[in-house]
């Protein structure tokens, strides 16, 4: 299977979106908004455009990536520039064949390639860490709460970069959604029935778990 990986075009975007939808329909929650959050980012001021690829077979789109800056908070103040990503999807009929693999690592060498020294996400640990992510709390890097929870993961692209010091992540706010615009925004879509899932169990149960240093 040949996949072919390139920037997202004005021409994808409602395709991407499409897309977007089917990955992450009634998989945290009954619905999804991720689309949305799709649909929305390519205007937003920490959008970056040189990292937003899509992931192509057979010449049809079938998974796309985008990235956000993002801030580490030092505990001496020092601010740092990194990069986060999400959405990351695939399509339902395309997971799991390393889709979404390739576009990681297609990415992350880009990310290097702009001397940012990490990229931060909130997802599974299952997900990521073969792809080198660490948790937080290794990096000693929280969320602005000063807590560490359990999706809080850390890809350190410079060695050493993080060190001895204590670090805080400021995402952008980007992912602060209004849920009565991403209800609207859905309607331009071909009507999906809303169905609880025990993905969307496991979901809040990681939402809601914490690390701590022993």
């Amino acid at each position: 299977m040949d996949i072919n990986i390139r920037l997202e075009t004005k021409d994808d975007y409602l395709e991407v979106e499409k897309v977007t939808r089917e990955a992450f329909w009634n998989l945290y929650v009954p619905g999804c908004d991720e689309h949305y959050l799709t649909h929305i980012l390519r205007d937003h001021k920490d959008f970056i455009k040189e990292l937003d690829y899509v992931a192509e077979i057979d010449g049809r789109i079938v998974a796309s990536i985008m990235y956000t800056k993002s801030q580490l908070l030092g505990d001496d103040n020092e601010r740092v520039e990194i990069a986060s990503f999400g959405p990351l999807c695939v399509h339902p009929d395309f997971q799991r064949k390393g889709v979404g693999s390739a576009l990681i690592e297609k990415t992350k060498l880009k990310v290097k390639e702009m001397n940012l020294p990490a990229i931060a996400i909130y997802g599974d640990p299952h997900n990521y860490c073969k792809h080198g992510f660490k948790h937080g709390i290794d990096c000693r890097v929280s969320d602005m709460n000063g807590e560490y929870p359990l999706g809080l993961l850390i890809l350190e692209l410079q060695p050493e970069f993080f060190g001895n010091k204590s670090w805080k992540l400021r995402q952008s706010d980007v992912f602060q959604l209004d849920h009565e615009a991403v209800a609207e925004f859905d309607k331009l879509f071909e009507k999906k029935e809303k169905k609880a899932r025990y993905s969307q169990e496991l979901f809040k149960i990681q939402v809601r778990s914490y690390l701590r240093n022993i």
